[in-house]
């Protein structure tokens, strides 16, 4: 709600900015701020009383972007829109419920059979990989929580939540995950964000392909923590005995995966409060990174150009971790990846 405040930055700066100027603010442009206002304006537009003017809708979402964008504190925020900081606490989490229940059904949706075909289609003319559909990774984002710390304490020596994603060949996301505590196992998050047990209920339809006589079905990339799966895709553990087919396997596993660190460096890029720490309650960093992610493809998929001087410092994610034995592996994986093995070797 509105007292009033001095906030000419929003009414004389803003009405007059350029297309560059909207880009580098708020991440998008004009138009598909508007867009994102018109989606959104059913579910935040508030209405005036006899007591006090309500933040109309476009200054509501801008207040929000602002936040996700820079991360500034609440305050700086207020003085900068003109609000209280109460207002600028209630326009963010609105905001953020409002992208998670109108727009991440539309914007990540788990991919039907159509789109499954269509995404294999991408990896295998971009990376050479058939029948894959995605890569499984995850990055961690601080937070601070008001209890349980050592939980969430990782292994790069801070508090963090856990982001899983699945990416396309395109670099969009189209499962997303968050909450998971800092000091939780790759392959633990996996089983607990439903993924797991979504395609182990059968969601992959069972469109196979043979290859090198194997039939071989829908699969997803995974880094080493990841346990083998015929749906789960992991480069070989290089104990110095690894064949020049399986070195070039993973090679192509990697290659193919930097699709997902890429997107990954474009969502923090893009949403630095992501970068940041957050001292929010979990409950409300949890949507606002998913709501991020919703972000991400919206301006992917509007063709909102990514400026290289926004990209993240390099995060130091990637560390030893401790490996399933892949004599454990099903036997199914293992007959999956070797024909992947002999495929690529003739290809």
């Amino acid at each position: 709600w509105v007292r009033q405040r001095a906030n000419d930055w929003w009414t004389v700066a803003v009405p007059n900015f350029t297309h560059e100027q909207w880009r580098q603010n708020f991440r998008m442009s004009e138009d598909t701020f508007l867009y994102l206002c018109h989606r959104l304006r059913t579910t935040m537009e508030k209405r005036d009383t006899n007591f006090r003017l309500c933040v109309p809708i476009k200054k509501r979402v801008a207040i929000a972007l602002w936040k996700l964008t820079t991360n500034s504190e609440l305050r700086l925020v207020a003085h900068l829109f003109g609000v209280g900081v109460t207002t600028v606490w209630r326009c963010i989490r609105e905001f953020c419920t409002a992208v998670n229940e109108v727009l991440l059904p539309e914007l990540i949706p788990f991919p039907n059979e159509d789109k499954l075909m269509e995404m294999a289609m991408t990896f295998e003319q971009r990376y050479g990989l058939p029948q894959c559909v995605g890569v499984v990774a995850g990055s961690h984002i601080p937070n601070v929580p008001m209890e349980y710390h050592a939980e969430y304490f990782n292994h790069m020596g801070w508090h963090s939540i856990i982001l899983q994603g699945v990416v396309d060949g395109s670099g969009l996301f189209w499962h997303v995950f968050a909450g998971s505590p800092g000091s939780m196992h790759d392959a633990t998050v996996l089983h607990v964000s439903g993924l797991w047990d979504l395609i182990g209920q059968g969601l992959f339809p069972n469109d196979t392909r043979t290859i090198a006589g194997h039939d071989v079905g829908y699969y997803l990339l995974g880094n080493a923590a990841f346990p083998l799966q015929s749906w789960l895709m992991k480069p070989f553990s290089d104990t110095g005995q690894l064949t020049a087919e399986q070195r070039a396997f993973n090679r192509k596993i990697w290659r193919a995966s930097c699709v997902a660190e890429q997107a990954f460096g474009r969502l923090k890029g893009r949403w630095r409060c992501l970068l940041k720490r957050n001292d929010s309650h979990i409950d409300l960093v949890k949507t606002m990174v998913l709501t991020c992610c919703v972000l991400h493809n919206l301006c992917e998929t509007h063709g909102e150009q990514y400026s290289e001087e926004w990209d993240p410092p390099a995060a130091g994610e990637q560390i030893l971790v401790a490996v399933p034995p892949e004599e454990d592996a099903e036997g199914a994986a293992v007959g999956v990846r070797d024909a992947l093995v002999d495929y690529l070797s003739t290809d």
